[in-house]
């Protein structure tokens, strides 16, 4: 008897196995990670990981026809937002390009000669990575065989926050350089030194804070930097909140909506809200909230693109600047504009023709501002602005043969018209591509501190007050002007109360017509002061912060040159530190702190790179709270943002505290001041002066400070129980943390080495003695 063997049609046949390839096509594509020694393929579209709940993809995102990034994106976004980038600077190719779990337990980006692009560095002796998982929140994550996660996406955000991911200390958002062009740009969102969130612009000419205020103190910003952990987030019902106590939420705020907060190409910092029904993203908070909707840029007459193909690179003149006396000039007015910033003089009550006078007989001025009889000259021409809610006209200053006359293009100047709306609206694709450069400069980089003015507009409204319409001006400006002798005669009582004296003049106490006490600083040598007094000044206008002494103007009649600062409590260090006065350990560890933080910021985060050159107890003022503030900026060195290297013409300083290249000859960098402070952290910690023998003996303080270290190195290496109390103070009598003391040891050693590549940079060491700023248990 004969089998019976069912057979299956052609056309079952057909069904069955498009079913079955529809099976695994879907499973394909819906697999959420990625086992060890698998990969997934640039050339297959549908190789990609998506998470559980089908909110994000990960896989090569591609732009142009041979240009890819390994990258989450959200999947249901129109666009395909991407919200991370493993290999942001360089895309791999089209043809041949994977990234594979490899078996050492490493994510490995290949391009396709072989070259490794990117890894995660996750491969241990123990095993590595067993697999990669995409998970619901956006996050990529590699765990090993015990289910624990070596490493996550998380970690390195690039232009991006997602909900409930952590933002910390040791983390960017930095935006990418223009609308569909990921390369890294110039506008980042961190912490800085001071525990506060910023946003800055570091761009290839010049860097700058701009949000938030950076005319204001942390307090007056709605900050606090008194919180160290440095650490926030935002969650899924879109609040925001951060250790500097900022806080904001987005104004549809609730569950079941996909967020992001990003640091967008043109510089400013939004949260953004998905929308189900058309599947784009709504702007729900913004931190700038004047900003420029549509932007023109172009060179102002007498001047000329640098580079055509690069706007970031600014305007240069077509004339060659002079100081020459025989140079004939003229001004060109500009109406409604202005260069926010970089005043050189403000000067109140004065006429137009004498504001005029003043810009031609300053050989450093290029420009003048004037409106409602006040004058501001200027120094550099950067932040161009043209709108009609500016009063009053810029006059740029010409050579007489420049030719000023119209142009056949009507937009000769950087335009840009101020729309209040915090609505966000789309524009054509060459209107987005000129809005990432409205806020270039005339003649400098892409930046944009000139919408400060409105953030600070909006913040005095939300607080109540209703200031006028050239209050933001006025911040970048009043706080910074010109003095008469007389009124500063009249301050001082005739000079009257002395509070200090140094190499380049007499400091007196004062007090101005609108009750601030302030310290007036007196050259005693015109002659040979004048180049500390311009250095000085022209410091002073470009820096900002807490542990800098802030200079309210200065005094430039006749042949007298006087500076005139706040009026800091406690005057300097050095009356404090050493006998027969003394300081606790508490105040000790506040100083050495805040020092580091003021040298942080010349260094690393200010406009223009500064070297302070002489940094000494005596330029170092305690106020009220102990808080230091470094002053005296004569011998300071401006640096271009590219590096710091430079020969100086002669040896400034203060002996005692001066690193060995000044003495070779070597190029002197920010390390100099790097010496400079270890010799002062040093001196904080023992509670006398190396430098005391130096009268006597020529290299007596270097014998003394080599033999300190010397002792303190040995010390340490031999495990002595008792170095650390040869080390310090005594009169501390052990009152001192032994941990905070340890690391300062550590620091101010490293600090004098005579190598200056063996000496740390000042933001480190912030950051070492901020790690160690908890410690507060006292040893007895």
């Amino acid at each position: 008897m004969g089998c019976y063997r069912p057979v299956l049609s052609p056309k079952c046949f057909l069904i069955l196995v498009t079913t079955l390839f529809f099976y695994c096509f879907a499973t394909a594509k819906t697999r959420n990670s990625l086992e060890r020694g698998s990969s997934l393929s640039v050339e297959d579209d549908s190789d990609f990981l998506i998470s559980p709940d089908k909110s994000f993809t990960c896989g090569f995102f591609g732009v142009g026809t041979n240009a890819y990034w390994f990258s989450i994106w959200f999947t249901n976004s129109k666009d395909r937002t991407v919200v991370w980038m493993a290999n942001r600077e360089r895309p791999v190719n089209g043809m041949g390009s994977r990234v594979s779990l490899s078996r050492d337990g490493s994510m490995v980006l290949r391009d396709v000669d072989g070259t490794i692009v990117w890894e995660s560095s996750t491969s241990t002796p123990t095993g590595g990575a067993e697999r990669a998982e995409l998970l619901n929140s956006g996050n990529l994550v590699l765990k090993d065989s015990q289910g624990k996660t070596l490493w996550q996406s998380f970690d390195f955000p690039t232009d991006t926050l997602l909900p409930n991911q952590p933002f910390t200390k040791s983390m960017k958002l930095i935006s990418m350089l223009g609308k569909g062009n990921f390369g890294t740009g110039y506008y980042s969102f961190y912490f800085d030194n001071d525990n506060v969130l910023r946003l800055i612009y570091d761009g290839p000419d010049m860097t700058s804070v701009y949000w938030p205020n950076p005319s204001n103190r942390v307090l007056a910003n709605g900050r606090t930097n008194y919180n160290t952990s440095r650490i926030a987030g935002f969650d899924e019902m879109g609040n925001f909140v951060s250790s500097d106590d900022l806080k904001f939420s987005a104004f549809d705020m609730g569950m079941r909506v996909k967020r992001r907060l990003t640091m967008d190409y043109d510089g400013n910092l939004r949260l953004y809200s998905l929308s189900g029904s058309t599947e784009s993203w709504v702007i729900t908070w913004q931190a700038l909230t004047q900003q420029c909707k549509r932007g023109k840029c172009s060179c102002p007459r007498g001047y000329e693109v640098a580079d055509t193909t690069d706007w970031h690179k600014g305007c240069k003149p077509k004339f060659q600047p002079t100081c020459s006396q025989s140079q004939q000039w003229k001004f060109m007015q500009i109406q409604h504009a202005d260069f926010y910033g970089f005043d050189l003089i403000y000067y109140e009550s004065i006429s137009f023709l004498r504001c005029r006078k003043q810009c031609l007989e300053d050989c450093r001025c290029q420009a003048f501002s004037y409106r409602e009889d006040s004058c501001y000259t200027k120094g550099a021409l950067f932040n161009g602005y043209v709108s009609p809610n500016i009063p009053g006209s810029i006059y740029l200053r010409l050579p007489q043969s420049v030719d000023t006359s119209p142009p056949t293009n009507p937009n000769v100047f950087n335009t840009c018209r101020i729309n209040v709306s915090t609505t966000h609206t789309s524009t054509s694709k060459r209107e987005r591509w000129i809005y990432l450069y409205s806020f270039a400069s005339a003649i400098g980089a892409v930046e944009f501190l000139f919408i400060l003015s409105g953030w600070w507009l909006l913040f005095r409204r939300s607080h109540g007050a209703a200031p006028p319409q050239e209050d933001g001006y006025a911040l970048l400006s009043s706080q910074f002007r010109m003095f008469l002798y007389a009124e500063l005669k009249k301050a001082t009582k005739n000079f009257k109360e002395e509070l200090g004296r140094g190499a380049s003049g007499v400091v007196y106490k004062g007090v101005l017509s609108d009750e601030r006490v302030v310290a007036i600083k007196k050259l005693a040598d015109i002659y040979k002061g004048e180049q500390v007094f311009w250095a000085e000044v022209s410091t002073i206008v470009k820096v900002n912060h807490m542990n800098l002494l802030r200079t309210w103007g200065f005094c430039s009649e006749d042949k007298q040159r006087l500076l005139i600062s706040e009026y800091v409590e406690n005057g300097s260090l050095d009356k404090h530190l050493f006998p027969p006065n003394f300081l606790g350990w508490k105040e000790r560890f506040k100083i050495a702190l805040g020092i580091a933080k003021g040298l942080a910021y010349l260094h690393h985060e200010c406009l223009e790179w500064v070297i302070h050159c002489d940094v000494k107890p005596e330029n170092i003022l305690l106020d009220s709270n102990f808080e230091p503030k470094i002053a005296d900026f004569g011998l300071a060195k401006l640096s271009q943002r590219g590096g710091l290297n430079s020969v100086s013409s002669h040896i400034r300083g203060t002996k005692g505290y001066m690193a060995p290249e000044w003495a070779l000859n070597l190029s002197i960098t920010a390390k100099v001041d790097v010496y400079s402070y270890g010799v002062v952290l040093l001196e904080i910690l023992k509670g006398i002066r190396f430098s005391n023998r130096v009268v006597e003996n020529s290299d007596g303080e270097e014998a003394e400070l080599k033999r300190f270290v010397k002792v303190a190195k040995r010390k340490i290496q031999c495990g002595e129980d008792q170095w650390m109390e040869d080390m310090l103070d005594p009169r501390l009598e052990g009152q001192f943390s032994r941990n905070q003391a340890a690391k300062m040891v550590e620091i101010g050693i490293s600090c004098v080495e005579e190598d200056r590549n063996k000496r740390p940079t000042m933001d480190s060491v912030v950051q070492m003695l901020l790690e160690c700023e908890e410690e507060h248990n006292i040893q007895q």
